[in-house]
């Protein structure tokens, strides 16, 4: 899996998972991403506030998107609830290099020795170890950080990852449909399968 350059672009996102959905399922129709682009302008598909937050969300949703194999549209719009919210946080793990990482290194981590509760101190060290890694997070401030950490745990929590507690969080594993982990499988993906389910 090709990584990205780290980015703290997240503060500015959300899940967006039934934007995600509405996106998929007009790909499914048979548009094209430029034809659902330009409905988004015409037609605020996404019931955004602004025309530039319309603009965003479709950027990161569509970039979401493309980031998966076409073969997936289909699978996801068959797949039950919980199973597209899996999918969605698969595509958000794909074009976020440092999301990836905390799934990678902090969630997985927890299930593999049994921990079932995510806590502050866990986020505060992953950026701690990262600021060690890249010069580019350690330029990041403590806000900076702060957010990003928010966004993740609402990330987790909104893909159904973890519960809804505000303090700590209890960790909820995910179990993956068989279809979405022989797509996975077969499209070298197998890391999102260990990552999500805490195989070493």
């Amino acid at each position: 899996m090709k990584k990205r350059e780290y980015s703290a672009g997240s503060v500015k996102q959300s899940f967006w998972f039934s934007e995600f959905r509405k996106v998929v399922s007009l790909i499914n129709k048979g548009k094209t991403l430029n034809e659902i682009k330009e409905l988004n302008i015409e037609e605020n598909l996404f019931a955004a506030p602004t025309q530039e937050r319309a603009i965003q969300i479709f950027n990161t949703v569509s970039r979401r998107v493309k980031s998966l194999d076409q073969s997936i549209y289909q699978l996801f719009e068959q797949s039950d609830v919980s199973t597209q919210k899996i999918i969605a946080i698969i595509a958000i793990m794909k074009t976020d290099s440092l999301f990836f990482d905390f799934i990678y290194e902090v969630y997985r981590e927890k299930l593999i020795i049994g921990s079932d509760e995510l806590v502050g101190s866990d986020i505060r060290i992953f950026f701690k170890d990262k600021q060690l890694q890249s010069e580019k997070v350690a330029s990041w401030t403590d806000y900076t950080l702060r957010r990003l950490g928010t966004c993740y745990k609402t990330m987790l929590m909104e893909a159904g990852l973890t519960d809804r507690a505000s303090g700590n969080r209890k960790i909820l594993k995910p179990i993956l449909d068989k279809s979405l982990e022989q797509y996975l499988n077969e499209n070298g993906m197998e890391m999102m399968i260990h990552a999500l389910t805490g195989v070493r």
